[in-house]
């Protein structure tokens, strides 16, 4: 749970500091470098939640 929480809060810091560099600057980039972080964010995510679920799963047949 510490994992996902460390890697959400990076996500936040990314996605945050990417737009906050494109209004600043105007560079289109870095409003891309936002929507991937955010993307790569939900991707990690999703990841951990079907590992949860598989846990579910499985461990009633251990």
């Amino acid at each position: 749970m510490v994992v996902i929480r460390l890697f959400a809060i990076l996500a936040l810091i990314g996605v945050g500091g990417s737009l906050v560099a494109w209004m600043l600057t105007g560079n289109p980039r870095y409003r891309r470098w936002a929507w991937n972080f955010f993307r790569s964010g939900l991707v990690i995510v999703f990841v951990f939640l079907a590992l949860f679920a598989l846990e579910r799963v499985f461990v009633p047949f251990a």
